[in-house]
């Protein structure tokens, strides 16, 4: 792994996080405030070639690697990680699995509308008892001519309100346990595609998290993925790449919570100088700078290993595990920093705070991150 980032990395990096200085700061409070989805800035990071980062230019992405996305992911959600995270579904759990599992007519029809924004996607496999353990799937798809017909329910989909393209998970073979879950592409203006309700969340407010209703969706027998009991497998692979998003979210967010505590300790006066010259404020901003940056680079190695097409799940799951503990703390501690201010809306770390909870939870809670690395490391024995 090398750790000097390429000259493409770099401007990816950096037209993310001008993007993010000039766009997102006000969104980001904005849609904290209204819950509204941030469309004009998703339409803009579309045109910037930030929904597609890591398509191929052959289906109108950026054609970068996963280095580059992580370095997106983690600009945009200093300012913003409801936008952070509907780009990171929309491409780790939407659009990849499309891209490395499907076929060259699903790649065709589907990911140059989603590399430009014009589609946003979804990734449809939690349901109401099927959360940590996403082999207890109960949607049903049941072969019917040159279709399958799905049936069921989702919980906490993200970008599910507003996606065009929803990566399903359901059961042809219920007796056959997870080898009989399929993964279809399912687009959601066809009948049968409902969305029930959208969850009120303590954070990550522009981020629409919804309960989907499949009855009698059709979909095209072309728009399987894989073969019928691929799903499971399709989805572990799929949550590999996702795991290095949220991680960067994270990586973001804890970020954010240390720039807002280092401005905030330097401007602070207490007993007649700046907080930043106690050491129990300078100890709590150093604890903040090494986690963030050791997520950081457990995130890139995962990252480096996806893009050589090795296996990544340990250490995407490390990156995970870790990042989201580092932005949790980080957050937490920004509050303590500020004091009494930070408790207020006044100043963006209580926003912080509520935006990092999620990190330990979507895509595999920390307690399922620990399950997979000790699985490794126990085998590795």
């Amino acid at each position: 792994m090398d750790l000097e980032l390429s000259e493409n990395q770099r401007a990816a990096r950096d037209t993310a996080r001008r993007f993010a200085r000039e766009r997102l700061s006000t969104v980001g409070v904005e849609v904290d405030r209204t819950h509204g989805f941030p469309a004009a800035a998703v339409a803009e990071l579309g045109r910037l070639g930030m929904m597609g980062i890591f398509i191929p230019e052959q289906y109108g992405g950026a054609g970068l690697d996963h280095v580059s996305y992580s370095l997106v992911i983690e600009e945009l959600a200093v300012e913003c990680a409801s936008t952070a995270v509907i780009v990171s579904a929309h491409s780790s759990l939407a659009s990849w699995p499309i891209l490395g599992l499907g076929t060259e007519e699903q790649r065709k029809r589907y990911l140059p509308k989603m590399a430009a924004g014009e589609w946003i996607g979804c990734f449809a496999l939690t349901e109401p008892q099927a959360g940590s353990d996403a082999a207890g799937q109960r949607t049903r798809a049941v072969r019917d001519g040159d279709s399958y017909v799905i049936n069921g329910t989702k919980n906490f989909i993200t970008n599910g309100p507003e996606a065009a393209v929803a990566v399903v998970f359901a059961n042809t073979d219920p007796s056959a346990g997870h080898r009989g879950i399929s993964a279809f592409i399912a687009e959601t203006a066809h009948p049968g595609y409902q969305v029930v309700r959208i969850e009120e969340k303590m954070g990550i407010c522009g981020s629409h998290s919804a309960q989907l209703s499949f009855s009698d969706l059709r979909v095209p027998r072309n728009n399987l993925i894989g073969k019928e009991g691929d799903g499971f497998k399709a989805a572990m692979k799929t949550l590999d790449g996702g795991r290095i998003g949220i991680a960067s979210q994270a990586i973001g967010i804890g970020r954010a919570s240390l720039e807002a505590s280092l401005r905030y300790a330097q401007e602070r006066q207490s007993f007649g100088k700046p907080i930043a010259g106690y050491q129990a404020i300078q100890w709590k901003l150093a604890d903040m700078a090494v986690e963030i940056d050791a997520a950081r680079l457990l995130t890139h190695r995962a990252a480096t290993l996806k893009d050589a097409g090795r296996p990544c799940t340990a250490q995407s799951a490390m990156a995970k595990l870790f990042a989201a503990e580092a932005a949790m703390k980080a957050a937490t501690e920004a509050i303590q920093v500020h004091g009494g201010y930070g408790y207020t809306k006044e100043f963006k770390v209580e926003r912080y705070f509520r935006d990092a909870k999620i990190t330990e939870i979507y895509e595999g809670t920390s307690e399922i991150q620990r399950l997979v690395i000790s699985s490794h490391v126990l085998e590795d024995r």
